[in-house]
């Protein structure tokens, strides 16, 4: 499998650049992939800033839905590549900028939500379809983005915002012409790589320990409930009816909700 990104490197700056068209779905091994190498940017003496964004009709969005419908066992492993990745990027010592153009989505969410900047294009919305998919997580990072009763009601209801709304309540930096959009987080990469890099690593590990909550552990708290939704039967079927590229069917709703431990 032929990975699915591509890296370059100059100037102080790792540019990361999701490339799995159409829409930068990535599967297990995709994701763990994309663990490594951020983990592997940030280790690196020679790079100050990372800069992660996408090519195509969207950032990205989120898990390969068709891979978990054909082996949905893999949930786990999936899970297991989201956490790796969002935490390389939350707990990277080095400053991560994310750039986002058209959907966000899924894990899109969580990429953008684990960053320390963002810098949107106009064409940008945010989505959390997860109810839709039948899976949870992503509101851990979303809620790091966005206000609690937003988060709510983009979760419950499916319903994205754009990228002005998403810059009136203060998640993103800038709004560009998507034409803009890399020469914008290039450059205010730029201005970060032209600092101390020992000061730098300093100051992402000191704001990241004053966040309120531990967001790792709040991901991991989503996840158990992405495993429990993955027993019902509404879940198969959501992930059946995407594949099919039709409405979900629910006929038995009482009898499709999961226990409660």
């Amino acid at each position: 499998m032929s990975t699915p990104f591509r890296i370059e490197c100059s100037d102080g700056i790792g540019e990361l650049v999701l490339a799995k068209p159409p829409v930068n779905a990535l599967d297990s091994d995709g994701w763990h992939a994309l663990a490594d190498a951020i983990h592997a940017l940030g280790a690196r003496a020679d790079i100050a800033v990372i800069v992660i964004r996408a090519e195509g009709k969207g950032f990205c969005a989120g898990v390969d839905i068709k891979e978990l419908d054909a082996h949905p066992e893999r949930i786990v492993d999936v899970n297991a590549g989201n956490y790796r990745t969002f935490e390389a990027i939350h707990r990277n010592p080095l400053p991560v900028i994310v750039a986002l153009h058209g959907f966000v989505l899924g894990g899109g969410i969580g990429i953008a939500g684990a960053a320390d900047v963002l810098v949107a294009a106009e064409s940008a919305s945010f989505g959390v379809p997860e109810v839709d998919r039948g899976a949870m997580g992503g509101g851990a990072h979303l809620q790091r983005l966005f206000p609690v009763q937003k988060v709510r009601a983009m979760y419950f209801t499916g319903d994205p915002i754009d990228a002005a709304e998403a810059h009136r309540l203060g998640a993103v930096e800038a709004v560009v012409p998507d034409a803009e959009l890399r020469d914008r987080a290039m450059a205010l990469a730029a201005r970060i790589a032209g600092k101390s890099a020992a000061m730098l690593r300093l100051a992402k590990e000191s704001l990241n320990g004053i966040e309120d909550g531990n967001l790792e552990d709040k991901y991991r708290w989503e996840q158990g409930f992405t495993l429990q939704a993955y027993m019902s039967p509404d879940s198969a079927e959501t992930r059946r009816a995407f594949v099919e590229k039709r409405d979900a069917r629910f006929d038995a709703r009482d009898h499709n909700t999961p226990e409660t431990p």
